[in-house]
Protein backbone atom coordinates (compact mmCIF):
# COMPACT_ATOMS: atom_id res chain seq x y z
CA UNK A 1 0.00 0.00 0.00
CA UNK A 2 1.47 3.37 -1.06
CA UNK A 3 2.17 6.09 1.48
CA UNK A 4 -0.55 8.70 1.85
CA UNK A 5 0.44 12.37 1.56
CA UNK A 6 -1.19 15.71 2.44
CA UNK A 7 -0.16 19.34 2.13
CA UNK A 8 -0.71 21.76 5.02
CA UNK A 9 -0.80 25.35 3.82
CA UNK A 10 0.35 27.76 6.53
CA UNK A 11 -0.95 31.33 6.45
CA UNK A 12 -1.42 33.17 9.78
CA UNK A 13 -0.76 30.13 11.96
CA UNK A 14 3.03 30.02 12.20
CA UNK A 15 3.46 27.49 14.99
CA UNK A 16 3.59 23.76 15.67
CA UNK A 17 1.78 23.69 19.03
CA UNK A 18 -2.03 23.51 18.93
CA UNK A 19 -2.15 23.62 15.15
CA UNK A 20 -5.24 21.56 14.22
CA UNK A 21 -4.46 21.31 10.50
CA UNK A 22 -0.88 20.14 11.10
CA UNK A 23 -1.74 17.81 14.00
CA UNK A 24 -4.59 16.16 12.09
CA UNK A 25 -2.52 15.71 8.95
CA UNK A 26 0.39 14.17 10.86
CA UNK A 27 -1.99 11.75 12.61
CA UNK A 28 -3.86 10.71 9.47
CA UNK A 29 -1.17 10.67 6.76
CA UNK A 30 2.19 9.01 6.30
CA UNK A 31 3.78 12.08 4.77
CA UNK A 32 2.99 15.74 5.36
CA UNK A 33 4.27 18.74 3.42
CA UNK A 34 4.13 21.98 5.47
CA UNK A 35 3.97 24.81 2.92
CA UNK A 36 4.20 28.59 3.08
CA UNK A 37 3.76 30.65 -0.07
CA UNK A 38 5.24 34.15 -0.17
CA UNK A 39 2.46 35.99 -1.93
CA UNK A 40 3.58 39.13 -3.85
CA UNK A 41 0.04 40.50 -3.47
CA UNK A 42 0.67 40.89 0.27
CA UNK A 43 4.30 42.02 0.03
CA UNK A 44 5.53 45.45 1.15
CA UNK A 45 2.34 46.50 2.92
CA UNK A 46 4.22 46.89 6.19
CA UNK A 47 8.01 46.57 6.50
CA UNK A 48 7.53 45.92 10.22
CA UNK A 49 5.17 42.99 9.68
CA UNK A 50 7.28 41.64 6.82
CA UNK A 51 10.29 41.42 9.12
CA UNK A 52 8.23 39.80 11.88
CA UNK A 53 6.79 37.33 9.36
CA UNK A 54 10.20 36.30 8.05
CA UNK A 55 11.55 35.86 11.58
CA UNK A 56 8.54 33.67 12.38
CA UNK A 57 9.02 31.59 9.22
CA UNK A 58 12.67 30.95 10.09
CA UNK A 59 11.70 29.70 13.54
CA UNK A 60 8.85 27.59 12.16
CA UNK A 61 11.28 25.92 9.77
CA UNK A 62 13.61 25.06 12.64
CA UNK A 63 10.75 23.65 14.71
CA UNK A 64 9.66 21.43 11.81
CA UNK A 65 13.23 20.30 11.14
CA UNK A 66 13.61 19.23 14.76
CA UNK A 67 10.66 16.92 14.08
CA UNK A 68 12.18 15.45 10.96
CA UNK A 69 10.33 17.64 8.48
CA UNK A 70 10.82 21.07 6.96
CA UNK A 71 8.94 24.16 5.89
CA UNK A 72 8.60 24.20 2.12
CA UNK A 73 8.74 27.78 0.87
CA UNK A 74 7.45 28.90 -2.51
CA UNK A 75 6.87 32.30 -4.10
CA UNK A 76 3.88 33.32 -6.20
CA UNK A 77 0.14 32.82 -6.21
CA UNK A 78 -0.69 30.69 -3.14
CA UNK A 79 -3.40 28.71 -4.94
CA UNK A 80 -1.28 27.88 -7.99
CA UNK A 81 1.77 27.01 -5.88
CA UNK A 82 -0.25 24.82 -3.51
CA UNK A 83 -1.82 22.84 -6.36
CA UNK A 84 1.53 22.53 -8.12
CA UNK A 85 3.21 21.11 -5.01
CA UNK A 86 0.29 18.81 -4.19
CA UNK A 87 0.47 17.26 -7.65
CA UNK A 88 4.26 17.03 -7.49
CA UNK A 89 4.20 14.97 -4.27
CA UNK A 90 1.07 12.97 -5.12
CA UNK A 91 -0.96 14.46 -2.26
CA UNK A 92 -4.55 13.48 -1.66
CA UNK A 93 -5.51 16.90 -0.41
CA UNK A 94 -4.77 20.14 1.41
CA UNK A 95 -5.38 21.31 4.97
CA UNK A 96 -5.74 25.00 5.82
CA UNK A 97 -6.68 27.13 8.84
CA UNK A 98 -9.89 29.04 8.12
CA UNK A 99 -9.63 32.84 8.03
CA UNK A 100 -12.19 35.62 7.69
CA UNK A 101 -10.82 38.53 5.65
CA UNK A 102 -12.08 39.20 2.15
CA UNK A 103 -8.69 38.22 0.75
CA UNK A 104 -8.58 34.98 2.76
CA UNK A 105 -12.11 34.00 1.77
CA UNK A 106 -11.33 34.62 -1.91
CA UNK A 107 -8.17 32.51 -1.59
CA UNK A 108 -10.23 29.74 0.00
CA UNK A 109 -12.83 29.79 -2.79
CA UNK A 110 -10.17 29.69 -5.49
CA UNK A 111 -8.31 26.92 -3.73
CA UNK A 112 -11.45 24.85 -3.32
CA UNK A 113 -12.29 25.22 -7.01
CA UNK A 114 -8.78 24.15 -8.04
CA UNK A 115 -8.77 21.24 -5.60
CA UNK A 116 -12.09 20.07 -7.04
CA UNK A 117 -10.69 20.37 -10.55
CA UNK A 118 -7.63 18.29 -9.69
CA UNK A 119 -9.58 15.80 -7.54
CA UNK A 120 -7.95 16.88 -4.30
CA UNK A 121 -9.86 17.37 -1.07
CA UNK A 122 -9.66 20.65 0.84
CA UNK A 123 -10.34 20.70 4.56
CA UNK A 124 -10.56 23.84 6.67
CA UNK A 125 -9.55 23.78 10.32
CA UNK A 126 -10.00 26.06 13.36
CA UNK A 127 -7.04 27.66 15.08
CA UNK A 128 -7.00 31.39 14.42
CA UNK A 129 -9.58 32.10 17.11
CA UNK A 130 -10.91 30.43 20.25
CA UNK A 131 -14.51 30.18 19.07
CA UNK A 132 -14.87 29.65 15.34
CA UNK A 133 -16.46 32.62 13.56
CA UNK A 134 -20.07 31.70 12.88
CA UNK A 135 -20.21 29.01 15.56
CA UNK A 136 -22.06 31.32 17.95
CA UNK A 137 -25.18 32.96 16.56
CA UNK A 138 -27.94 34.98 18.21
CA UNK A 139 -31.54 34.02 17.68
CA UNK A 140 -32.68 35.39 14.35
CA UNK A 141 -29.26 36.65 13.24
CA UNK A 142 -26.14 35.47 11.45
CA UNK A 143 -23.69 37.07 13.92
CA UNK A 144 -23.54 39.06 17.15
CA UNK A 145 -23.53 42.83 16.67
CA UNK A 146 -23.12 43.69 20.36
CA UNK A 147 -20.24 42.44 22.47
CA UNK A 148 -21.91 41.70 25.84
CA UNK A 149 -24.33 38.98 24.63
CA UNK A 150 -21.53 37.54 22.49
CA UNK A 151 -19.27 37.39 25.53
CA UNK A 152 -21.91 35.51 27.53
CA UNK A 153 -22.38 32.96 24.74
CA UNK A 154 -18.62 32.72 24.21
CA UNK A 155 -17.88 32.08 27.89
CA UNK A 156 -20.54 29.34 28.08
CA UNK A 157 -19.62 27.56 24.83
CA UNK A 158 -17.75 24.27 24.68
CA UNK A 159 -14.21 24.47 23.36
CA UNK A 160 -12.12 22.11 21.30
CA UNK A 161 -9.24 20.32 22.98
CA UNK A 162 -5.82 21.95 22.85
CA UNK A 163 -3.49 19.85 20.68
CA UNK A 164 0.14 18.97 21.29
CA UNK A 165 2.75 19.62 18.63
CA UNK A 166 3.33 16.56 16.42
CA UNK A 167 6.30 14.49 17.50
CA UNK A 168 7.33 13.78 13.96
CA UNK A 169 6.74 15.34 10.55
CA UNK A 170 7.75 13.20 7.57
CA UNK A 171 8.27 14.78 4.17
CA UNK A 172 8.07 12.88 0.88
CA UNK A 173 11.44 12.14 -0.68
CA UNK A 174 12.88 14.62 -3.11
CA UNK A 175 10.96 17.74 -2.12
CA UNK A 176 13.02 20.91 -2.42
CA UNK A 177 12.30 23.02 0.67
CA UNK A 178 13.20 26.29 -1.02
CA UNK A 179 15.04 29.20 0.50
CA UNK A 180 13.71 31.52 3.14
CA UNK A 181 13.75 35.17 2.13
CA UNK A 182 16.53 37.39 3.38
CA UNK A 183 15.57 39.15 6.57
CA UNK A 184 14.38 42.63 5.60
CA UNK A 185 14.86 45.81 7.55
CA UNK A 186 11.76 47.00 9.37
CA UNK A 187 10.90 50.66 9.93
CA UNK A 188 10.62 50.51 13.73
CA UNK A 189 13.96 50.02 15.54
CA UNK A 190 12.28 48.76 18.72
CA UNK A 191 9.99 46.21 17.06
CA UNK A 192 9.52 42.84 18.75
CA UNK A 193 11.09 39.71 17.26
CA UNK A 194 8.78 37.16 15.66
CA UNK A 195 8.56 33.43 16.32
CA UNK A 196 6.69 30.84 18.36
CA UNK A 197 9.34 30.36 21.04
CA UNK A 198 9.71 34.13 21.49
CA UNK A 199 5.96 34.40 21.99
CA UNK A 200 5.93 31.49 24.41
CA UNK A 201 8.70 33.05 26.49
CA UNK A 202 6.92 36.39 26.53
CA UNK A 203 3.71 34.70 27.70
CA UNK A 204 5.53 32.79 30.44
CA UNK A 205 7.26 35.93 31.71
CA UNK A 206 4.05 37.94 31.70
CA UNK A 207 1.65 35.44 33.31
CA UNK A 208 2.73 36.20 36.93
CA UNK A 209 1.18 39.67 36.48
CA UNK A 210 -2.17 38.25 35.33
CA UNK A 211 -3.88 38.75 38.72
CA UNK A 212 -3.08 42.46 38.49
CA UNK A 213 -4.21 42.85 34.87
CA UNK A 214 -7.32 44.85 35.70
CA UNK A 215 -5.17 47.37 37.58
CA UNK A 216 -2.22 47.58 35.19
CA UNK A 217 -3.54 47.26 31.65
CA UNK A 218 -4.49 50.95 31.44
CA UNK A 219 -1.34 52.24 33.15
CA UNK A 220 0.33 53.78 30.12
CA UNK A 221 3.64 54.64 31.77
CA UNK A 222 3.81 51.30 33.58
CA UNK A 223 3.81 49.39 30.29
CA UNK A 224 2.85 46.05 31.86
CA UNK A 225 0.43 44.75 29.23
CA UNK A 226 1.18 41.37 27.69
CA UNK A 227 2.29 42.60 24.25
CA UNK A 228 1.18 39.25 22.87
CA UNK A 229 -0.93 40.71 20.08
CA UNK A 230 1.68 40.36 17.28
CA UNK A 231 2.16 36.69 18.18
CA UNK A 232 -1.60 36.13 18.07
CA UNK A 233 -1.90 38.03 14.79
CA UNK A 234 0.64 35.76 13.06
CA UNK A 235 -0.48 32.65 14.91
CA UNK A 236 2.88 32.19 16.61
CA UNK A 237 0.71 31.59 19.66
CA UNK A 238 -2.57 29.70 19.73
CA UNK A 239 -5.29 31.94 21.20
CA UNK A 240 -6.87 28.84 22.77
CA UNK A 241 -3.59 27.90 24.44
CA UNK A 242 -3.15 31.46 25.71
CA UNK A 243 -6.68 31.46 27.14
CA UNK A 244 -6.09 28.09 28.80
CA UNK A 245 -2.91 29.33 30.46
CA UNK A 246 -4.68 32.52 31.51
CA UNK A 247 -7.51 30.77 33.33
CA UNK A 248 -9.99 29.61 30.73
CA UNK A 249 -13.08 31.80 30.29
CA UNK A 250 -13.03 34.33 33.12
CA UNK A 251 -11.06 37.44 33.93
CA UNK A 252 -10.35 40.79 32.25
CA UNK A 253 -7.44 39.50 30.15
CA UNK A 254 -9.45 36.60 28.75
CA UNK A 255 -12.21 39.09 28.04
CA UNK A 256 -9.77 40.83 25.67
CA UNK A 257 -9.29 37.53 23.84
CA UNK A 258 -13.07 37.38 23.53
CA UNK A 259 -13.08 40.86 21.97
CA UNK A 260 -10.63 39.49 19.40
CA UNK A 261 -12.99 36.62 18.57
CA UNK A 262 -15.91 39.05 18.48
CA UNK A 263 -14.38 41.11 15.68
CA UNK A 264 -13.47 37.97 13.74
CA UNK A 265 -17.11 36.89 13.67
CA UNK A 266 -18.13 40.44 12.71
CA UNK A 267 -15.63 40.44 9.84
CA UNK A 268 -16.76 37.03 8.66
CA UNK A 269 -20.26 38.49 8.26
CA UNK A 270 -19.12 41.94 7.06
CA UNK A 271 -15.91 41.58 5.01
CA UNK A 272 -15.94 45.27 4.00
CA UNK A 273 -15.06 46.27 7.56
CA UNK A 274 -11.88 48.10 6.48
CA UNK A 275 -13.60 50.28 3.91
CA UNK A 276 -17.33 50.67 4.67
CA UNK A 277 -19.27 51.77 7.74
CA UNK A 278 -20.59 48.74 9.57
CA UNK A 279 -23.47 50.51 11.30
CA UNK A 280 -26.44 51.19 9.07
CA UNK A 281 -27.21 54.87 8.88
CA UNK A 282 -23.88 55.94 10.37
CA UNK A 283 -23.16 59.64 9.87
CA UNK A 284 -19.92 60.16 7.96
CA UNK A 285 -19.56 63.87 7.46
CA UNK A 286 -15.78 63.80 7.58
CA UNK A 287 -13.58 66.68 6.55
CA UNK A 288 -10.30 66.18 4.67
CA UNK A 289 -7.11 67.94 5.69
CA UNK A 290 -3.85 66.46 4.39
CA UNK A 291 -1.68 68.60 6.68
CA UNK A 292 -3.62 67.59 9.80
CA UNK A 293 -3.47 63.91 8.79
CA UNK A 294 0.29 64.18 8.26
CA UNK A 295 0.77 65.87 11.64
CA UNK A 296 -1.24 63.13 13.33
CA UNK A 297 0.68 60.39 11.51
CA UNK A 298 4.05 61.86 12.47
CA UNK A 299 3.17 62.63 16.08
CA UNK A 300 3.32 66.42 15.89
CA UNK A 301 -0.28 67.48 16.55
CA UNK A 302 0.59 69.53 19.64
CA UNK A 303 -1.58 67.19 21.73
CA UNK A 304 1.06 65.41 23.87
CA UNK A 305 -0.79 62.16 24.64
CA UNK A 306 -1.67 61.74 20.96
CA UNK A 307 1.86 62.50 19.78
CA UNK A 308 3.28 60.09 22.36
CA UNK A 309 1.11 57.25 21.10
CA UNK A 310 1.91 57.85 17.45
CA UNK A 311 5.62 58.09 18.15
CA UNK A 312 5.56 54.88 20.16
CA UNK A 313 3.94 53.13 17.21
CA UNK A 314 6.59 54.37 14.81
CA UNK A 315 9.41 53.42 17.19
CA UNK A 316 8.15 49.98 18.27
CA UNK A 317 5.58 48.83 15.71
CA UNK A 318 3.21 48.62 18.66
CA UNK A 319 1.08 51.04 20.66
CA UNK A 320 -0.47 50.81 24.11
CA UNK A 321 -4.15 49.94 23.74
CA UNK A 322 -5.33 53.02 25.65
CA UNK A 323 -3.19 55.17 23.38
CA UNK A 324 -4.83 53.52 20.36
CA UNK A 325 -8.25 54.59 21.60
CA UNK A 326 -7.02 58.12 22.31
CA UNK A 327 -5.19 58.62 19.00
CA UNK A 328 -8.06 57.20 16.96
CA UNK A 329 -10.59 59.28 18.88
CA UNK A 330 -8.52 62.42 18.34
CA UNK A 331 -8.35 61.85 14.59
CA UNK A 332 -12.06 61.19 14.17
CA UNK A 333 -13.87 63.02 16.95
CA UNK A 334 -11.55 66.03 17.49
CA UNK A 335 -10.00 66.63 14.06
CA UNK A 336 -13.10 65.28 12.34
CA UNK A 337 -11.07 63.28 9.81
CA UNK A 338 -12.13 60.04 8.13
CA UNK A 339 -11.26 56.85 10.00
CA UNK A 340 -10.13 55.00 6.85
CA UNK A 341 -6.76 56.79 6.49
CA UNK A 342 -6.25 56.08 10.19
CA UNK A 343 -6.83 52.39 9.54
CA UNK A 344 -4.22 52.54 6.76
CA UNK A 345 -1.61 54.25 8.96
CA UNK A 346 -2.06 51.67 11.69
CA UNK A 347 -1.87 48.87 9.11
CA UNK A 348 1.47 50.17 7.90
CA UNK A 349 3.16 50.39 11.28
CA UNK A 350 1.59 47.87 13.66
CA UNK A 351 3.03 44.38 13.98
CA UNK A 352 -0.40 43.20 15.10
CA UNK A 353 -2.30 45.03 12.36
CA UNK A 354 -5.00 42.74 10.98
CA UNK A 355 -8.27 43.31 9.17
CA UNK A 356 -10.69 42.22 11.90
CA UNK A 357 -9.33 43.89 15.01
CA UNK A 358 -7.64 46.95 13.56
CA UNK A 359 -10.65 47.92 11.46
CA UNK A 360 -13.22 46.80 14.02
CA UNK A 361 -11.69 48.92 16.77
CA UNK A 362 -11.32 51.92 14.48
CA UNK A 363 -14.98 51.73 13.55
CA UNK A 364 -15.92 51.43 17.23
CA UNK A 365 -14.03 54.63 18.04
CA UNK A 366 -15.30 56.47 14.95
CA UNK A 367 -18.92 55.67 15.81
CA UNK A 368 -19.53 53.69 12.63
CA UNK A 369 -19.08 50.21 14.10
CA UNK A 370 -20.20 47.94 16.94
CA UNK A 371 -20.88 50.55 19.60
CA UNK A 372 -24.25 51.16 21.20
CA UNK A 373 -23.10 54.75 21.92
CA UNK A 374 -21.73 55.85 18.55
CA UNK A 375 -21.51 59.54 19.49
CA UNK A 376 -19.26 59.02 22.50
CA UNK A 377 -16.04 61.01 22.46
CA UNK A 378 -12.82 60.52 24.39
CA UNK A 379 -11.47 63.78 25.77
CA UNK A 380 -7.71 63.39 25.17
CA UNK A 381 -6.66 65.60 28.07
CA UNK A 382 -8.90 63.83 30.58
CA UNK A 383 -7.77 60.48 29.23
CA UNK A 384 -4.14 61.51 29.62
CA UNK A 385 -4.64 62.77 33.16
CA UNK A 386 -6.43 59.58 34.15
CA UNK A 387 -4.19 56.96 32.51
CA UNK A 388 -0.86 58.82 32.54
CA UNK A 389 -1.33 60.85 35.74
CA UNK A 390 2.36 61.66 36.26
CA UNK A 391 3.08 62.21 32.58
CA UNK A 392 5.69 59.45 32.38
CA UNK A 393 4.33 58.02 29.12
CA UNK A 394 4.30 61.42 27.42
CA UNK A 395 7.78 62.37 28.59
CA UNK A 396 9.13 59.01 27.38
CA UNK A 397 7.90 59.47 23.82
CA UNK A 398 7.83 63.28 23.49
CA UNK A 399 11.28 64.29 24.76
CA UNK A 400 10.59 67.98 23.98
CA UNK A 401 8.40 67.93 27.08
CA UNK A 402 10.80 66.02 29.35
CA UNK A 403 11.42 69.09 31.49
CA UNK A 404 7.72 69.75 32.17
CA UNK A 405 6.72 68.46 35.59
CA UNK A 406 3.55 66.62 36.58
CA UNK A 407 0.21 66.95 34.81
CA UNK A 408 1.29 70.18 33.12
CA UNK A 409 2.91 67.98 30.49
CA UNK A 410 -0.56 67.17 29.15
CA UNK A 411 -1.48 70.82 28.48
CA UNK A 412 1.75 72.62 27.55
CA UNK A 413 -0.21 75.39 25.77
CA UNK A 414 -1.25 76.63 29.23
CA UNK A 415 2.33 77.21 30.36
CA UNK A 416 3.75 80.75 30.46
CA UNK A 417 4.69 82.02 27.00
CA UNK A 418 8.43 82.16 27.71
CA UNK A 419 8.44 78.57 28.99
CA UNK A 420 6.36 77.30 26.09
CA UNK A 421 8.64 78.89 23.50
CA UNK A 422 11.65 77.06 24.93
CA UNK A 423 9.97 73.66 24.55
CA UNK A 424 10.17 73.58 20.76
CA UNK A 425 6.79 71.87 20.76
CA UNK A 426 3.91 72.98 18.50
CA UNK A 427 0.55 74.31 19.71
CA UNK A 428 -2.47 72.05 19.16
CA UNK A 429 -3.82 71.85 15.63
CA UNK A 430 -6.61 74.28 14.89
CA UNK A 431 -9.89 72.71 13.81
CA UNK A 432 -12.15 74.99 11.74
CA UNK A 433 -15.42 75.67 13.55
CA UNK A 434 -14.40 73.71 16.66
CA UNK A 435 -14.46 75.09 20.19
CA UNK A 436 -12.68 72.52 22.34
CA UNK A 437 -13.59 73.66 25.84
CA UNK A 438 -11.09 71.26 27.38
CA UNK A 439 -8.22 73.34 25.90
CA UNK A 440 -9.21 76.59 27.59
Amino acid sequence: MSARTAVVLFTRDLRVHDHPALATACAAFDRVVPLYVLDPTLADRSPNRTRFLHQSLAELREALRRRGGDLVVRRGDPVAETIRLAREVGAEGVGLSADVSRYARRRERRLRAECDRHRLFLRLFPGLTIAEPGALRPGGGDHYRVFSPYHRAWAAADRRAELAAPRRVTLPDGVSPGRLPALPKGESPGAAVGGESVGQRRLTRWLPTLDRYDDIHDDMAGDETSRLSPYLRFGCLSPLAVANRAGGTEGPFVRQLCWRDFYYQVTAAFPDISTSAYRRGATEGWRYDADALAAWTEGRTGMPIVDAGMRQMRAEGWMHNRARLITAGYLTKVLGLDWRPGVAVFFRWLLDGDVANNSGNWQWVAGTGNDSRPYRSLNPVRQAERYDPDGGYVRRWVPELASVAGKAVHQPWRLPDDVRRKLDYPPPLEVPGADPAWMR
